[in-house]
């Protein structure tokens, strides 16, 4: 794989990078998993802000501030609820596709990402990270002239061993 790929275990709403992304919600307002977590470190400066983006549709991403992360930004995403369809793919990888292009247009050069919809929404943690690398691995190869540093960020011991197995594999 790629060298500017990195998987690490933590917590995203720790790291110190350009930007992290957000798995929100379309609301952008906050829930639970990653997306409480990180509205609760960034403070209310965020949700202020997110108020202001009139929600996200499922694939798409916006960026705000990072307010009291030590990220400068956050780009939120809205990965699928799990339904088992081949659209789920397709909406998955356009998470990080367009979280990938936002970072690009902001002149962002580190980028964490936390597991999109591996949670609450139900996504198989095997196929959304096979899909996570393709798509992410694809957008280095469509924007070999940028120069960016992309973190794989895992919550947990089985999800950090899975990407680790699969990276391997490509």
């Amino acid at each position: 794989m790629d060298n500017r790929i990195r998987v690490i275990k933590a917590d995203i709403t720790s790291l110190d990078c350009e930007c992290i992304v957000n798995a929100a919600n379309k609301t952008l307002l906050g829930g639970g998993g990653v997306d409480g977590a990180i509205h609760r470190a960034a403070g209310p400066g965020l949700v202020k802000e997110c108020r202001g983006l009139n929600e996200c549709e499922t694939g798409q991403a916006k960026i705000t501030g990072g307010y009291d992360l030590k990220a400068k930004h956050v780009i939120h995403t809205v990965g699928p609820v799990y339904s088992g369809k081949s659209e789920d793919g397709v909406k998955l990888a356009n998470c990080y596709r367009n979280s990938l292009d936002l970072a690009r247009r902001n002149d962002l050069h580190s980028i964490a990402f936390s597991a999109i919809s591996t949670g609450v929404y139900g996504y198989p943690p095997q196929e959304a990270t096979e899909i996570a690398l393709m798509a992410v691995k694809e957008w280095i190869y469509a924007n070999s002239d940028y120069d960016i540093e992309i973190i794989m960020c895992c919550y947990n011991d089985r999800l950090y061993n899975i990407y680790l197995e699969k990276i391997q594999c490509m």
